[in-house]
């Protein structure tokens, strides 16, 4: 699809009929023993505030391929779809947007009682340079982000040597072999989602 032809605000990711994947990055000390179990480990803290990612370029720019302090290992998650469509459902936006929200009072009443936010950021080319339309990025936090951890997770990989290959390929000049290489992301079939923008 062509970048005139890409909604503004459009989640695309790699799911199938049941699940979503969506991108994290840890240091070793979270990452490697997530990847390894599947699942989260005690020491993830369930109350704070986390961040998932459906864009892996997006991901890949918050870590800088995974050269970032504590952002090393980079973990792709595959969660229930379920879980994912509930956290948008019950999502506000992270700021206030006239039209969507009735007044700026009414925004903040529901950002605090709301278990999920959601952000709008320029999605990334293979060069991570920002492009002409936006990418999702959700916020959990509390009872969304313990059902994240807990219920809704099915697998955790450690993908920091995909990321390296890539940034690698794109090092040496390759960037066919580095696009290829990239996780297939489609449009997610998520349906309006008029209380956050899209």
């Amino acid at each position: 699809m062509s970048d005139e032809h890409v909604p503004n605000r459009q989640i695309r990711a790699a799911h199938t009929d049941s699940t979503i994947t969506v991108y994290q990055a840890y240091s070793p000390s979270l990452g490697v023993p997530a990847a390894r179990d599947g699942r989260f480990p005690p020491a993830w803290k369930r109350e704070r505030m986390t961040w998932i990612k459906p864009s892996f370029l997006w991901m890949m720019y918050r870590c800088g391929w995974g050269t970032k302090a504590d952002q090393e290992t980079v973990l792709a998650v595959e969660i229930t779809r379920e879980g994912f469509d509930r956290a948008l459902r019950d999502a506000c936006l992270s700021h206030y947007v006239p039209g969507v929200h009735e007044d700026r009072t009414a925004w903040k009443e529901s950002l605090l009682g709301a278990p999920a936010r959601v952000q709008w950021d320029p999605e990334r080319d293979l060069r991570l340079n920002p492009l002409p339309y936006r990418s999702l990025q959700l916020g959990l936090s509390g009872p969304a982000s313990r059902a994240y951890a807990d219920e809704w997770t099915v697998g955790i990989r450690d993908v920091t040597g995909l990321a390296r290959e890539i940034r690698g390929l794109l090092a040496a000049g390759d960037e066919a072999a580095a696009r290829a290489l990239l996780p297939t992301e489609t449009p997610y079939p998520a349906g309006p989602l008029p209380h956050l923008g899209a």
